[in-house]
């Protein structure tokens, strides 16, 4: 059965859904075995350790360009009309969200999307700080915060079109894309290759990339073969994170959409690594200096992803992908709020006290 044919039988939003589910749960299972996380990474550049976290990013980041920009070349896939790069975007917005955000993951140890793969892995830090950052985006989007965040992005505002695309700003195309993708590919590859070869950090960091560039391509194909408008889009966490928390509490009928079905997709993707793992077990707070700690970091990733646009994924490797200017300046944004976070909270911090040594040391490399 075609597309066309699921369509009529089911509807878009069903459709949409069940594909979110199914990516989600590709998505989550490839990232919790790799350990795919945009924190870490940030960290180990900032250290200058340049280990298997960095590769795992950089392994999964360079296999969603490789992978968009082939399935433009092909035919399959056309971005054109994706929000990221038709729209009017802000380049003020990209950028303080995109420092927030940063800043906020170090803190909470985790990107809006890893902290629903720990959720699912037991993790009780991950999940009060997973809906800390649904509440905040939602109040970002239409509530409390809504205008702070319609405030910062009129500072500096971009056209959509080619003033939006970064392959067209330099005179290039996919090719130009892909090549970038496969450069980028090779670094990855040299990085995982001095930290040690390792199946799950090959194939869950190049899986994890793909479920990325899979997104875009259903969700192109859905609205190629569908009867009503339906707008592409690609893998993000903020607002499907919002909707859950209005469907939760206050809309319950809401239609389906993608991002429905990614969130539960991702949760039960990465349960079932954790068990497959034998790494499921439940965590908590560990002092008074944590909880506050995890809090104040929700609300800066909740407010700075709708203030940038998306999230880790959504706005770094989704946008990045189709090389959308705004994304990249918030990606930029990300590296250099984490590297921030990192000089000015932690490393103070872990210089202060002597280095932990048995048990304490395993519960801080278990750490998110």
């Amino acid at each position: 059965m075609d597309m066309a044919a699921w369509i009529e039988r089911w509807g878009e939003p069903a459709v949409l859904a069940w594909g979110g589910l199914l990516l989600g749960l590709g998505f989550g299972f490839f990232g919790q075995r790799s350990k795919f996380c945009l924190r870490a990474a940030v960290i180990e550049f900032w250290h200058r350790r340049f280990g298997d976290k960095l590769a795992v990013w950089l392994l999964a980041f360079s296999t969603a360009v490789v992978a968009v920009q082939s399935m433009i070349l092909l035919g399959w896939l056309d971005v054109s009309s994706a929000r990221q790069l038709s729209a009017r975007g802000s380049l003020s917005g990209a950028l303080v969200g995109g420092l927030l955000f940063g800043v906020g993951m170090v803190m909470t140890r985790g990107c809006a999307s890893r902290l629903l793969v720990l959720s699912a892995n037991g993790n009780l830090r991950a999940l009060l700080s997973g809906l800390i950052f649904a509440v905040t985006a939602q109040a970002s989007l239409s509530g409390a915060l809504a205008p702070w965040r319609e405030e910062v992005s009129r500072w500096w505002m971009v056209e959509g079109g080619p003033a939006r695309d970064l392959l067209a700003l330099v005179g290039g195309g996919p090719k130009v894309g892909l090549l970038f993708g496969l450069v980028w590919m090779a670094a990855a590859l040299v990085f995982a290759a001095r930290s040690g070869w390792n199946f799950w950090k090959w194939v869950g960091g190049a899986s994890t990339g793909l479920m990325v560039a899979l997104a875009w391509c259903f969700s192109y194909q859905v609205m190629a073969h569908s009867f009503e408008p339906v707008q592409i889009q690609g893998m993000t966490f903020s607002g499907p994170s919002a909707e859950w928390l209005m469907r939760v509490l206050a809309e319950p009928n809401k239609p389906w959409s993608f991002g429905l079905g990614l969130m539960p997709g991702v949760f039960l993707g990465s349960l079932a690594g954790a068990l497959v793992g034998h790494e499921w077990k439940l965590e908590g707070f560990s002092g008074a200096y944590t909880m506050p700690r995890y809090i104040v970091g929700a609300m800066l990733m909740g407010f700075g992803s709708m203030l940038a646009g998306g999230c880790a994924v959504g706005a770094g490797m989704t946008g990045g992908a189709i090389f959308a200017l705004t994304a990249w300046v918030t990606l930029v944004g990300m590296w250099v709020g984490g590297g921030i976070a990192d000089w000015w909270i932690d490393r103070p911090h872990s210089q202060a006290k002597p280095a932990p040594t048995g048990g304490a040391a395993a519960d801080m490399a278990r750490a998110p």
